[in-house]
Order: structure tokens, then C-alpha cells, then sequence
């Protein structure tokens, strides 16, 4: 089986390409490390101008998804978030509207329930989706901490019992590895919006979506890192031969590639399926690829690698904490044993 993506899928991957490689993202992300939203908040701004978290919503509460979210291009789009180091809540924004999309999918509920649900997504998704707003999350058993709360317009939480709620404010900040990821614990209470079992559904269905989008985010993160260090051992020389040409660095650029092609396949598999315990194995070899692609660069850079004022820093920086990110990998590991 070929997964491969159509001429209008490959076609939207472009243009998010050319977009962002014409809009100094590097600059963004240090501003957004150093407290500063405004050009991040201008970067998604066009961004959504793509129809890129439009995706993650049915046509019915304002996206372009036909029945439903549409997965694999929502993962091709975060592809390139990831290549190009984009800052900001992205997976958790487009997470939240899936959740809230999922809450109001006609099902087993009485008439009432229906309707207090539609008023809930009416509330919330059309700002998501059309990327006037920025959503923050936390899910049973995607981790305790909340992402750029300080940045996002509404910070959603849902507990174990499967109350979710709108936090009052950004709540604790904490330290991180990445400066442009700013985490924090967002506060246990807040208003309640919805509860019940039909809340841990849907948290349920949207931790799959962010571990799937997380995945894909990792793999353009490893890509970049390693378009990064080829085009250093191209110019970089040593004992007057570039240092590419060695046979070490050769092996070690290869293993990193390999790495990368081989979490490719399962990242669009996970995307056409939606198994959680595709999903896992797709975050599992994607964060590994991604992680693994930072030690490569990081060791090939040298000395230069470890300064903060070289760019190849935003993408080390967002390796491991992406591939911890909505499942770590012992998490994911028992996701895929339990269902194999």
C-alpha cells in the first residue's frame, strides 16, 4: 500500500511551505520565548488564512471538513509547522476543536443534551477555526501542564471525572525546556462547561488527534534539523575535505534519514486510520526520529551547535520536549501492547 498524498493535498502542503518560508519565523519564535506574542499571533493569522484549523472542524460548525475533521491533511500541514519551528498552542488549538466538534456529533443524547452542546460549540469553534482564537488544553492522560496559556484565549481542561472547564487564567508558570514552549498548571477550577461520560469520549478522541498532530509536528522537525546539519557538512571542513565527506558522518546522516523514512509511513497510516494504537506507534517513531535528528545535529555542529544565536538551536530545543509531548514513549509503548 502507497500512502501518498493527492495533487490538492501536496498542493496546500506548498503553500504552507512558501508561506512560512517567506515569514521570519526564526524571529517569531524568539519573540514568543521572550514573552513577545505579537509577531507569533501575526504568523497565525495567516496561517488560518490557509484554512489550515478550518480543517479541524465539519462544515457544520464552520470548518471545511466535509462530515468531519480531516485528518492526513491536518498532519501534512503540521509537517511543515514542524519544519518551519512555528510557535504557539497549534496542536492544542486544533485538539480543542475537535473536542468540541465531537461533543456536538449527532449521537446517542437526549434532545436537551444536543442543544447544550450546540450552544457550547457555537460559543467556542468559530473563533478556533477560523483562527481569530487560540486554544490551550490539558486531556486525562496527555499530561498535567498547559501550553502558552499565557497566550491562548480560552484554556480548556478536563479532568478524570470528565468535567471540562474553562479556566479563569493561565495559572503556574513553570520552567521549560524550550523557551517559545511556555508551560504552566492551569487552575482545578473555573467554569464548568459540560460533564459526563460523553466529556471523557471526546477528551478521548481529541488526545488521539493531538498525539497524531504531535507526530507529525516531530517529523518536520526532524526534517528540518537534518536538512540543517547536511547543508553544515557540505561547507564545513576538516584536514582540507568537507567533513560530509567522511565516512562516519555519512553513516550517521544515513541512520538519521532512515529513522525519519521509516516514522513517514506510519504518520500518514495513523492519519488514514485513527487507531489510537496506530496513532502511538506513530508518535513513538516520529519523536524518536525527531530526538534522534537533534543528537545528530548537535554532534555535528560541533561546537557551533550549542549557541543560542545559531538557529539550528529553536529546532534542538523543540526535539525532546515534542517527543514527550502528548505521550511520552513508555506511554505510547503501552498504548500499542495493549492492543497488540
Amino acid at each position: 500500500m502507497r500512502f501518498l498524498p493527492t495533487g490538492e493535498q501536496s498542493e496546500f502542503a506548498r503553500t504552507l511551505h512558501g508561506l512560512l518560508a517567506a515569514s521570519q519565523v526564526p524571529a517569531a519564535v524568539r519573540a514568543w520565548g521572550a514573552g513577545d506574542h505579537g509577531p507569533g499571533l501575526a504568523l497565525w493569522s495567516r496561517l488560518a488564512g490557509t484554512g489550515l484549523f478550518a480543517l479541524a472542524a465539519d462544515e457544520a460548525h464552520g470548518g471545511v471538513g466535509g462530515l468531519g475533521p480531516l485528518p492526513v491533511e491536518l498532519a501534512l500541514g503540521f509537517v511543515e509547522l514542524g519544519r518551519a519551528g512555528v510557535p504557539g498552542p497549534v496542536v492544542e488549538t486544533a485538539a480543542a476543536a475537535v473536542l468540541l466538534s465531537d461533543l456536538a456529533r449527532p449521537g446517542e443524547k437526549g434532545e436537551g443534551e444536543y442543544e447544550r452542546y450546540e450552544g457550547l460549540v457555537k460559543r467556542f469553534l468559530p473563533g478556533l477555526v477560523a483562527g481569530e482564537a487560540l486554544a490551550t488544553l490539558t486531556l486525562p492522560g496527555g499530561g498535567p501542564y498547559a501550553l502558552d496559556a499565557d497566550a491562548a484565549t480560552y484554556c480548556f481542561t478536563v479532568s478524570a471525572a470528565g468535567e471540562l472547564r474553562l479556566a479563569p487564567g493561565p495559572g503556574e508558570p513553570l520552567e521549560s525546556t524550550d523557551p517559545a514552549r511556555r508551560l504552566s498548571r492551569p487552575p482545578a477550577d473555573g467554569e464548568l462547561l459540560a460533564a459526563g461520560p460523553r466529556v471523557l469520549a471526546a477528551a478521548r478522541t481529541a488526545l488521539v488527534w493531538a498525539r497524531l498532530l504531535t507526530a507529525a509536528q516531530c517529523l518536520g522537525v526532524g526534517e528540518a534539523l537534518l536538512a540543517s546539519t547536511v547543508a553544515y557538512v557540505k561547507q564545513r571542513t576538516q584536514f582540507a575535505a568537507p567533513i560530509g565527506s567522511f565516512q562516519a558522518v555519512k553513516h550517521r546522516l544515513a541512520d538519521t534519514l532512515l529513522a525519519l523514512e521509516f516514522a513517514r509511513p506510519l504518520v500518514w497510516a495513523a492519519a488514514l486510520g485513527l487507531a489510537p494504537w496506530e496513532v502511538a506507534a506513530a508518535k513513538l517513531a516520529a519523536g524518536g526520529a525527531a530526538y534522534g535528528a537533534a543528537m545528530t545535529a548537535l554532534q555535528l555542529h560541533g561546537a557551533v551547535g550549542y549557541t543560542e544565536e545559531l538557529d539550528l538551536s529553536l529546532w534542538l530545543r523543540k526535539a525532546r520536549p515534542l517527543r514527550d509531548a502528548w505521550g511520552s514513549p513508555p506511554a505510547c509503548r503501552a498504548t500499542v501492547l495493549q492492543e497488540r
